[in-house]
């Protein structure tokens, strides 16, 4: 289970990765792309396996000295979008001062843990005593400025949730608590490291917890960064599939059309195999086929008015409209000429263009139908 749930910020770093290829000179995208990455990047740290890799080759307290690291840049980055999102030209200057102050607080750590043996850095923060002002120091100062980090943050997402709309501010939303809990977690964490450094205890169920809290709050905090992105990802899918399908649906309308009147048949834009699962291929050949078919039919029409009938607009349900469309095409074959002028057929319901391919289906499936 935890395995798939690292799946959902991996796929966060990869699709940041991907619009910062395309857009490399957007601060804003770029800090949150490196904020997404360190995340990702402290997760296996944080694991038994990857900590003890790291600490069997480095020692002790390696693998968690690198994690606490990660976050502090993590949590700094998270403020340079913002940074760079609200302030503009002040951005840059702005982001320096916060560089040197987690410069410091990670220098500081870095500091207290070297100056203690790495065996005392071989339990987790449940395990670690805390009695030794070196460890109650790295536990603590690195806890204060996540919390500092993550409340500012936590308060400008509020803020620009208000002002935003759906999907963004649902995102937003969620992010926002995602961040509220992590600072919420940090300062309760700050407040065991104090219980401890003064001999007393935390009961162990507590801890954990506060462990799993903040486990699931960065979660529900990269899932609200990629929520937006990943809707319009899924809606742009589901409209990829339903023009394949109705592009299928179309086929044995557009065969016949095209069998009698060859030359409406447009020159496709390429003819390539990968062109035909590509999304703007996909919906290229959609719309030409809507085309093709809608010229067939005018060109076709005259055929399907029978003598006795003298009609502006030729209203047949789907099924006869398909018989008498495979009786025009035999006739057509023959030779014959076309009778009359073009007349209307097969009209849709509204004016939009969805009613239009919703009767060109219909008659597509009753010749599915028939055949």
């Amino acid at each position: 289970m935890l395995k798939l749930l690292l799946l959902i910020p991996v796929a966060a770093v990869v699709w940041k990765l991907y619009k910062l290829t395309r857009d490399p000179h957007n601060a804003p995208l770029r800090s949150v792309t490196l904020c997404l990455l360190s995340a990702v990047l402290s997760y296996p740290l944080a694991m038994p396996g990857g900590a003890s890799g790291i600490d069997a080759v480095a020692g002790h307290g390696t693998a968690k000295l690198i994690q606490n690291v990660l976050l502090l840049l993590t949590v700094y980055f998270l403020m340079c979008f913002y940074l760079y999102s609200a302030d503009g030209h002040a951005a840059r200057r702005r982001a320096r001062r916060e560089a040197v102050v987690v410069a410091l607080v990670a220098v500081s750590i870095i500091v207290a843990a070297e100056s203690v043996p790495n065996e005392v850095f071989a339990g987790s923060f449940s395990t670690a005593d805390m009695t030794i002002p070196q460890i109650a120091f790295f536990y603590g100062g690195a806890g204060l400025y996540l919390m500092y980090a993550l409340g500012v943050a936590g308060w400008w997402t509020r803020q620009y949730a208000r002002m935003s709309r759906r999907p963004h501010a649902t995102g937003l939303w969620m992010a926002a608590i995602g961040l509220t809990a992590m600072a919420v977690a940090c300062a309760v964490r700050a407040v065991f490291v104090a219980i401890r450094w003064t001999g007393g205890t935390v009961p162990q169920p507590l801890m954990a917890g506060v462990a799993f809290l903040l486990v699931v709050s960065i979660l529900l905090f990269v899932a609200g960064v990629t929520y937006a992105g990943a809707r319009a990802r899924i809606t742009s899918l589901k409209l990829w599939l339903r023009h394949r399908r109705d592009h299928r649906r179309l086929t044995p309308l557009w065969q016949l059309l095209s069998e009698a009147y060859p030359e409406n048949v447009l020159r496709p834009a390429s003819a390539a195999l990968r062109d035909q699962w590509r999304a703007r291929g996909v919906h290229r050949r959609y719309h030409r086929r809507i085309v093709e078919c809608r010229d067939g039919l005018v060109d076709i029409s005259p055929y399907l008015v029978d003598k006795a009938e003298d009609t502006e607009v030729l209203e047949l349900d789907p099924a006869e409209l398909a018989e008498r469309l495979r009786q025009a095409v035999t006739t057509i074959g023959k030779g014959a000429l076309s009778p009359r002028q073009a007349v209307p057929l097969a009209m849709p319901q509204g004016d939009d263009r969805d009613a239009d391919v919703r009767q060109l289906i219909a008659v597509s499936d009753a010749l599915r139908m028939s055949a």
